[in-house]
């Protein structure tokens, strides 16, 4: 059958840049960066790595927390160092402002601290700390008033996939562990171990303090050769979207109290089916408190929507997606009401928070593109709250986007 191109779409998930290129019939999807630590000045740690002794006691969740979140993110090198969380602290409160989505566990598998789980230090006990009193900084935070955010990468886990071979993509080829375009390991999405390990990791920084989790990586592998894989639970005949359904309705039941939010691609809000990665934002719905879906502006291909640069429409891309997805929203907590299932409808009034762009790509993003996003996402909103997350992944934000305290 013919196929017409329909959408292509940029995309930076997580740490990665993607090309999206929807089909009439199917995604296909390209990774083609992915951002490094080298990008983040990374702290000079003079203290020694901390021991049970070194760190304070584990800190309470935040007093009166907001009901809509704006948050910023700080990698593990910035919210571990005291210029870079102070940095970080300034620009909170001297802003609109009220949240800090920080790295515990990123694309690399490495958690940004020490813990007393027996398999992270088991499989990577001589990391480099970025965090070495994470509790501390915690508590430094609620101080503040500063509601904090783990952010878990899940699936992309190259730590895991070396200590653990029997639960990571294989090569049908080599035999040894599968590789991305970028010579990054992944996880088999089907496999509970996989889904345990990042559990224990998640009531570990829910326990410290840590407000909410929110989980990244929590998909398919998208580039690569996807022909070379080797699942070694997925049956390949199971939806994909399924699976990660599957694996959301879990997380949700092993942490049946807690805040947790889920980071999807940006094409979820327009795309009805799992965009062939399993990740349909229906499903999201009913097991997140929030979804955070990655509607950076300046990722949309030439074209889109008639906009020979849509880096330079950032009110009229975002405000696309994010009405879409607040209708689907609409949709959903019209049925979530008067649902009694124990299934489905866990979340009965989860809300949307996008990830915005603050970094240039396409275009020099100024205070005015920054603020449009910000607009867009209110005006999308139809009277549900509306909070939002910026993201640049050096940390070094537009204070000018954001309305003073």
């Amino acid at each position: 059958m013919k196929r017409f191109a329909q959408l292509l779409i940029f995309v930076v998930a997580g740490s990665g840049l993607f090309l999206f290129f929807q089909t009439k019939n199917d995604v296909r999807i390209i990774q083609l960066a992915q951002t490094s630590d080298t990008e983040v000045e990374k702290p000079v740690i003079k203290e020694k790595a901390p021991n049970d002794h070194d760190d304070i006691a584990p800190q309470k969740k935040l007093d009166n927390p907001p009901e809509v979140i704006k948050a910023a993110y700080a990698t593990g090198w910035t919210a571990g160092g005291v210029q870079g969380l102070n940095r970080m602290i300034e620009l909170i409160k001297n802003t609109e402002l009220n949240a800090i989505v920080v790295d515990i566990k990123d694309y690399s598998g490495e958690l940004s601290y020490r813990t007393d789980i027996p398999q992270v230090e088991e499989y990577s006990g001589n990391r480099e700390l970025k965090i070495l009193r994470p509790n501390a900084m915690i508590k430094k935070l609620h101080d503040n008033g500063i509601y904090v955010i783990a952010r878990q990468t899940i699936f992309q886990d190259p730590v895991l996939a070396l200590a653990r071979p029997d639960l990571a993509l294989m090569s049908s080829t080599t035999g040894k562990q599968w590789r991305d375009n970028l010579k990054v390991m992944w996880m088999d999405p089907a496999g509970k171990e996989t889904w345990d390990y990042n559990i224990l990791i998640a009531k570990d920084a829910l326990a410290r303090g840590f407000d909410e989790v929110n989980f990244d990586y929590i998909r398919f592998a998208s580039d690569g050769n996807l022909n070379d894989i080797k699942y070694p639970f997925w049956d390949e005949k199971t939806l994909k979207r399924y699976v990660i359904r599957d694996f959301w309705k879990y997380l949700r039941q092993s942490l049946p109290d807690a805040k947790i939010s889920a980071d999807l691609f940006g094409l979820v809000t327009l795309n009805y089916g799992d965009v062939g990665i399993g990740q349909n934002i229906d499903d999201a719905f009913h097991y997140f408190d929030a979804i955070a879906p990655m509607v950076y502006p300046s990722h949309y291909q030439k074209g889109f929507d008639g906009y020979s640069n849509p880096a330079v429409h950032p009110y009229e891309i975002v405000y696309r997606s994010m009405s879409e997805a607040n209708e689907r929203l609409r949709h959903y907590m019209i049925n979530a009401a008067n649902s009694t299932s124990t299934e489905y409808y866990l979340v009965k009034k989860p809300q949307l928070r996008p990830w915005l762009q603050d970094f240039d790509l396409g275009a020099t993003y100024t205070a005015d593109m920054v603020r449009a996003q910000m607009s867009a996402t209110y005006a999308a909103a139809t009277g549900t709250p509306a909070g939002w997350m910026i993201w640049d992944p050096s940390n070094k934000y537009t204070k000018g986007a954001l309305l003073a305290e």
